[in-house]
């Protein structure tokens, strides 16, 4: 929904109605993610994407049938549909399809939510989307870190699906939660749609060289808030990095620490230190690996550079079990030449490190694409209850 906010609150301030197909589960190798949307305005123009072009035109028919009947649908386009594969699911994967009339009664928390994400405050929308009852589906309740609004249609599921989303939004996880009619934890029956709106999580650049002008670039491109920190004033100018959120003049160690004894700091954070000056990376990476939450750790250098650098590392204290969390030299193996080139290679390492890839070329793996549920599941410590595909 994120992506497509703007249209949405444009449509909801004036009073009308919006269809919003939302993502709700994917399963193969499905083009979107859960959580990509689509918005047809009341004029009929579109906004957002739910396939990558696949199965556009059939979820707009469907997205504007829901305003027109103002009824939710939950439906299934895939390989196995022989409907849905006729308009063009030719991936080969399966994704579910949550479309609902959106307006001021059907969503009165959505200027509350928007306001959330602005101000980088944790934020989840749990969405009914299937229900003996048909008078629960598209109920919803929009869950932060310590309240709730709205209701899905009892306390007791309001309670128990509360607690569970809360902690959906603490791994920045969105998912679909399985239930019995009434929120009984190991029943079946209604399955709940939990769209997670947390901050966006931190890329932290030390070092205001060329190479971390490119990287910040590539951070802002998949999403990062990136700060860019450097003790000397000079060159650690908002000019220089355009593309940074926010360029700090510090002490790598000092500003590290201070983020993350403030809280600043969590499992999705990535750490690239550019630096490869031993008085400024050294002290900074033996703060960064014995945080006990990170997502990762890189340096640049030299492989002879890495060497002395653990070298260092060790003789201020830090054990090998905290110096192999380190990625040094920083980067895949791109053959990477340019600050550009490199930004990628270290882009690419960090999706991969995310997500548990190889690093192989596609072309070369046997196996699925996307990693199945259970690896993810394993990663952010959800239950079976959860479908996180």
């Amino acid at each position: 929904m994120r992506d497509v906010l703007d249209e949405l609150l444009s449509v909801w301030r004036a009073g009308d109605t919006a269809g919003l197909a939302s993502v709700v589960r994917t399963m193969k190798s499905a083009p979107r993610a859960p959580g990509a949307a689509l918005v047809v305005s009341p004029d009929g123009t579109v906004a957002g994407s739910v396939s990558g072009g696949c199965v556009e035109a059939a979820v707009y028919e469907l997205a504007r049938e829901v305003v027109e009947t103002g009824r939710p649908q939950l439906r299934r386009y895939g390989i196995t549909d022989d409907d849905a594969f006729a308009v063009g699911l030719t991936c080969g994967g399966i994704i579910d399809i949550f479309a609902e009339p959106l307006s001021r009664a059907t969503f009165p928390q959505l200027g509350a939510v928007a306001e959330d994400i602005a101000a980088h405050r944790p934020t989840a929308v749990a969405t009914v989307i299937s229900h003996p009852d048909v008078e629960w589906v598209g109920r919803r309740l929009v869950v932060g870190e310590a309240s709730a609004a709205g209701s899905l249609g009892s306390t007791r599921a309001d309670d128990a699906v509360a607690d569970d989303v809360r902690g959906l939004l603490a791994a920045g996880r969105t998912a679909v939660l399985t239930y019995g009619p009434d929120g009984q934890r190991q029943g079946e029956g209604m399955e709940v749609f939990v769209a997670s709106h947390a901050p966006r999580p931190r890329m932290i650049v030390f070092g205001a060289i060329d190479f971390a002008a490119a990287l910040t670039r590539q951070g802002a491109l998949l999403g990062y808030r990136v700060t860019v920190c450097d003790a000397r004033p000079v060159f650690a100018t908002p000019t220089r990095f355009p593309a940074a959120d926010e360029v700090v003049v510090d002490w790598p160690d000092r500003y590290l620490a201070g983020q993350q004894a403030s809280g600043a700091i969590d499992a999705r954070t990535v750490i690239c230190v550019l630096t490869h000056d031993p008085k400024f990376d050294v002290p900074v990476l033996a703060v960064a690996l014995r945080l006990p939450r990170i997502g990762y750790v890189g340096a640049m250098g030299s492989r002879q550079t890495h060497l002395d650098r653990l070298d260092r590392l060790r003789e201020v204290g830090l054990t090998d079990s905290e110096t192999r969390r380190l990625s040094s030299p920083i980067g895949l193996d791109l053959g990477a030449r340019t600050p550009e080139e490199t930004a990628v290679s270290i882009v690419a390492e960090i999706i991969a490190r995310r997500w548990g890839g190889g690093g192989r070329p596609l072309a070369e793996v046997d196996t699925r694409i996307h990693h199945d549920a259970s690896e993810i599941a394993a990663v952010i410590g959800v239950d079976s209850a959860i479908d996180v595909r």
